[in-house]
């Protein structure tokens, strides 16, 4: 039961003033903070393969995906919302008949571990539900990321339209309670208060 992961990288980054994915954190772009924990956990066997949604004009966060050993895929249209990049996710994810979840992770989440990704896999894989997310110890009432999604219920990801993601297209989704925090980095007032983060 092969599970693949979809980071989606493709937002303009409107309310960081641009170039967000590229700013670094701790000496590494914010990006590459995703890519590696993708990476890690393909390395480790939790992951069979890992794709990175980018913007056609984004030729830095290309490189970075590639050096990370990851597979870019391009959206030529990310202006027009997530769904875009989610929709060019499945596509990757469709065309491999082993796959059966897909794990959606966001570009601007540099703390994301591979340690939550086994735990929603394994949620998944004894009986969870087709949909299975973290709720984080430290932010137990913000919606947690990465979203695990069964196979069974990617055609229900496709009616996504515009920025609104997921919500209220898919059955509720199954809660792993994790330890710590996974933010977005939305402002550079974010990327301060990560900064010094352990």
């Amino acid at each position: 039961m092969s599970v693949g992961a979809v980071v989606l990288a493709a937002g303009p980054g409107r309310r960081f003033g641009g170039g967000k994915l590229a700013a670094e954190l701790q000496g590494q772009p914010i990006l590459s903070h995703v890519c590696a924990a993708v990476v890690d956990a393909v390395g480790a066997g939790v992951l069979g393969q890992g794709w990175v949604v980018v913007a056609a004009d984004d030729r830095a966060a290309r490189l970075q995906v590639e050096r990370a050993g990851l597979v870019p895929v391009v959206n030529p249209n990310p202006e027009a919302g997530i769904a875009h990049s989610i929709r060019a996710g499945l596509d990757k994810a469709e065309a491999q008949p082993t796959l059966e979840a897909l794990l959606l992770l966001l570009g601007d989440q540099p703390l994301v571990r591979v340690e939550t990704m086994q735990r929603l896999i394994e949620a998944w894989r004894d009986g969870a539900g087709p949909v299975v997310r973290p709720r984080y110890g430290e932010e137990p009432d913000t919606p947690g990321h990465p979203v695990l999604l069964d196979r069974l219920v990617w055609r229900l990801c496709r009616q996504v339209t515009g920025d609104r993601g997921l919500a209220g297209i898919l059955p509720r989704a199954a809660l792993i309670d994790v330890a710590g925090a996974n933010p977005d980095i939305d402002t550079p007032a974010d990327l301060h208060l990560l900064e010094d983060h352990p």
